[in-house]
């Protein structure tokens, strides 16, 4: 594979490297501008990373540094702005769900915890936010040493996002070190953390080493918001393996072969309605159209709009290429919310052909289409192809 003179330079991030080793084909299938997928744990983590990041450059000079009772009113604007703009963001998205507002008050204790992992770090945990002085803020603030950056290699091959790098320093305000602080706002480890995520974390250690010819001591850290805890990462370099990595995943035009199985074709993966690597596998294993939530490709024989009442005929592969053979075999479904309007707007644009099921639920005698699942034309793109 190489790169085209004209192209944007190829550089790997740690999200990228994650898809690319989950499975070839899923990476090479975010890089083709197909209709983007978003949801709401996405959503309410960019909203706290942001907030926490607003909160941690706020320009207080005009308060007494002996305020109190500040920061709840502020945390609570800045969540609220950045919540909306997160809402606003997922409703432009081209696959979304429903917008959950009652997610909102998940956000407010997320944000709590990394207010909390903060004044950990600056020696003053367990304080209650309405007790936080100014003066103790500015304190919390003169320790971050860069918030919401990009870290990059000098040679712009490796990336990551940076959400803090703070300093340590001693009882004489000395800094003795830097900590690279990446939140989180998913489940917290048990015990350890996750390969990928210390993978991660040891990149941006990495990175950040490659590019400061004398760093004092660094260490890379998880600040999980949900229980207001941090996780060390401790290794060896990852950044031979890293750069091994960006080579394998420079971009091009042919598909990258896919790596089935459980964790790929048996799991979640975006872009399944323009792969047929998933769908062979699952007919070869015999665990086509079996269990309570289920992706299928179907022929939509009849629906009625007012109920969202449907009939499928289920499909299966007839080779690697991902064509369809209809089976006959017919089923029951219901079109619901946002699953209903994605089937709509697929019947108004002047789709007729078999159509991908993202997650259906099928625990009832009516399979169940959602505003959680895909409604997609069945696209696949086959390993001969090459895309312009």
């Amino acid at each position: 594979m190489t790169q085209s003179g004209s192209a944007k330079p190829h550089s790997l991030s740690p999200s990228s490297w994650n898809r690319w080793e989950i499975c070839p084909r899923q990476y090479w299938l975010s890089r083709q501008r197909l209709p983007r997928k978003t949801g709401m744990a996405a959503s309410l983590g960019t909203a706290v990373h942001a907030t926490i990041e607003d909160l941690v450059q706020l320009d207080l000079s005009s308060r007494d540094d002996s305020e109190t009772d500040w920061m709840p009113t502020i945390a609570e604007e800045r969540l609220q702005a950045r919540w909306q703009e997160e809402k606003d963001i997922f409703e432009n998205t081209p696959r979304h769900g429903d917008w959950k507002e009652k997610e909102y008050s998940k956000a407010r204790t997320q944000q709590a915890g990394g207010i909390e992992l903060l004044l950990a770090h600056a020696g003053v945990p367990k304080l209650a936010p309405k007790n936080i002085t100014v003066a103790l803020w500015k304190r919390v603030m003169a320790l971050v040493l860069a918030a919401e950056g990009e870290l990059r290699t000098k040679d712009g091959k490796l990336m990551g996002r940076l959400d803090l790098l703070l300093a340590d320093v001693n009882d004489k305000g000395e800094i003795t070190g830097w900590v690279v602080a990446d939140l989180k706002t998913g489940r917290a480890p048990s015990p350890d953390l996750k390969p990928e995520v210390r993978r991660q974390l040891l990149l941006y250690r990495d990175i950040i080493l490659s590019n400061n010819p004398n760093p004092p001591p660094i260490r890379a850290e998880g600040w999980y918001t949900v229980t207001a805890k941090t996780y060390e990462a401790q290794g060896e370099s990852v950044l031979d393996e890293a750069y091994a990595a960006w080579k394998e995943t420079i971009p091009g035009p042919t598909p990258l072969e896919p790596k089935v199985g459980d964790y790929s074709c048996g799991g979640f993966c975006d872009w399944k309605a323009w792969c047929p690597h998933w769908w062979l596998w699952r007919k070869d294993n015999g665990t086509l159209h079996v269990g309570d939530f289920i992706d299928a490709v179907v022929l939509v024989h009849s629906y009625e709009p007012s109920s969202g009442a449907a009939s499928l005929e289920l499909c299966e592969p007839i080779d690697d290429t991902g064509r369809p053979l209809p089976t006959g075999k017919m089923v029951p479904a219901v079109f619901k919310g946002r699953g209903a309007l994605n089937f709509e707007l697929l019947k108004s644009d002047g789709h007729q052909g078999p159509v991908y099921l993202g997650s259906i639920l099928t625990n009832a005698q009516s399979w169940r289409i959602g505003s959680w699942c895909d409604v997609l034309p069945w696209s696949p793109i086959i390993d001969s192809s090459t895309v312009e």
